[in-house]
């Protein structure tokens, strides 16, 4: 059996690359929506019919577990997916987000004060907020802030457009903060010119910096499932709309790789 990726684009790939060069040896599939990209303007009913049909495809794919790597597609319809959808339809595999992991991970770092930039509906949708409140011993100090423009930017390749409209809203957040996570996928392609802005005055925290590990951990504690996984380390991609400059992404991602149109 395989892992899953479900991203509403390309954002995606970024956490696949990482993870599969942390565990090269198993099999990745991956189903990107660029059909129905952004998700961050859409309705949660949109985004959770959007979100169940991508996943759902994985497991038809074999999937025993599928990572849920797009923010605004965790914030909406994870937990709604797992206690309501899931048990009934596919009641054996797995389906998990990013937005724990991240922060656990900012909260592991004791970083007091961080900001947020995001998608409007992971902003809207509060999630980060409750899970710093559940999960964090000591309180830590969250900006959010919605970046709507930096999802077209980025997969247009116009990454320096989109370097310079996050500056200018995480200066404008941040005043004497300790840290900034990257809450959309999408915004991995441009942490090292945000790290190169801000030197060590800001801690970038980085999805595809922190779900590889975690994901390895996760794994290790549920052997029911690492047991079940294909080690012929295959990675396919499967996107609702193709383009011939994804081609050249793609390539620069994962080196090339089996690309279908669903």
């Amino acid at each position: 059996m395989n892992i899953g990726f479900f991203d509403s684009g390309l954002g995606g790939l970024t956490i696949l690359k990482a993870v599969a060069k942390r565990l090269p040896q198993y099999s990745y599939e991956y189903f990107g929506d660029t059909k129905n990209l952004p998700y961050g303007d859409k309705s949660e009913e949109e985004i959770y019919a959007l979100t169940k049909a991508g996943v759902e495809s994985l497991f038809n794919r074999d999937c025993a577990l599928v990572i849920i790597a797009c923010n605004t597609a965790s914030a909406e319809t994870l937990r709604k997916l797992q206690d309501e959808w899931l048990p009934e339809a596919f009641p054996e595999r797995k389906i998990l987000g990013v937005i724990v992991p991240t922060v656990e991970e900012v909260i592991e770092s004791r970083c007091g004060k961080v900001s947020l930039i995001a998608t409007k509906r992971t902003i809207d949708s509060d999630k980060y907020a409750v899970e710093f409140k559940n999960r964090a011993q000591s309180p830590v100090e969250l900006t959010q802030v919605a970046t709507p423009e930096l999802v077209p930017f980025i997969e247009l390749n116009e990454l320096e457009l989109a370097t310079t409209a996050a500056i200018k809203r995480i200066e404008t957040a941040v005043g004497e903060g300790d840290g900034v996570i990257l809450g959309c996928t999408h915004y991995t392609q441009i942490k090292d010119q945000l790290r190169s802005h801000f030197g060590n005055s800001l801690q970038v925290f980085s999805q595809d910096e922190i779900i590889p590990e975690k994901l390895f951990l996760y794994l290790q504690n549920h052997p029911e499932i690492e047991t079940q996984l294909s080690q012929a380390g295959a990675r396919n991609i499967h996107l609702t709309q193709h383009r011939p400059d994804y081609d050249l992404l793609i390539g620069q991602f994962l080196g090339g790789a089996f690309l279908s149109e669903v």
